[in-house]
């Protein structure tokens, strides 16, 4: 179940005793052109995928997420990021890479909007439904079909709308956005610690 943020207020979460605590994940993002970045933040469900979470932590602490650009796009359905091929400029690997190895797949969740999935070969040629070391996707509604299929392991809790522009780019014939969508940082932090975004008052 998503936790609603407030972004005027800090957030003060009080876990029972026993109860796995809640990490977020801070990605900023930088669009062509622009030398702001935008921020997306990820609810880590490590209850629902401990496996999957450590390693996203462990990849987050190495830098690992840091240059790579968004490489599937469609238009309010899904994106995903995370391939260390897309740092290249060269194209044509891209959709192939990974940190060298997969993970055991923990398929719980299902699909829905905000919903944070590793992505993963198909089941002919990964019968055990192994999940890539490092690709996610995001997907932008209910998703029944890919139910059952991928493990699912956070929410987007900010910053959807942001993914959701990413989607509905140019692409070129292999899905991948023609203009570069980047990682600058991801960052893993307890909830409570996240500092809220700062918007402008209205009038």
């Amino acid at each position: 179940m998503k936790r609603i943020l407030s972004l005027l207020l800090p957030i003060l979460l009080f876990a029972p005793a026993g109860a796995i605590a809640t990490d977020v994940a801070v990605m900023e993002i930088r669009f062509p052109d622009d030398k702001n970045t935008r921020r997306v933040v990820i609810e880590l469900d490590e209850e629902a995928a401990p496996l999957t979470v450590e390693n996203f932590k462990r990849l987050a602490k190495k830098r690992f997420y840091k240059g790579t650009a968004f490489h599937r796009a469609f238009p309010d359905i899904m994106v995903q990021v995370g391939d260390p091929y897309s740092k290249r400029k060269d194209r044509s690997l891209v959709g192939t890479g990974g940190p060298g190895y997969t993970i055991p797949a923990e398929i719980k969740r299902k699909h829905g909007k905000g919903t944070v999935a590793m992505a993963r070969l198909p089941d002919r040629t990964n019968p055990s439904r192994r999940s890539n070391g490092s690709q996610f996707y995001v997907t932008f509604k209910r998703m029944p079909e890919l139910d059952g299929k991928y493990t699912v392991f956070g929410d987007v809790i900010e910053g959807l709308d942001v993914l959701e522009t990413i989607s509905r780019q140019p692409v070129d014939t292999n899905d991948n956005p023609r203009s570069r969508f980047e990682i600058r940082s991801v960052k893993v932090m307890p909830i409570e610690e996240m500092v809220p975004v700062k918007r402008a008052e209205l009038p």
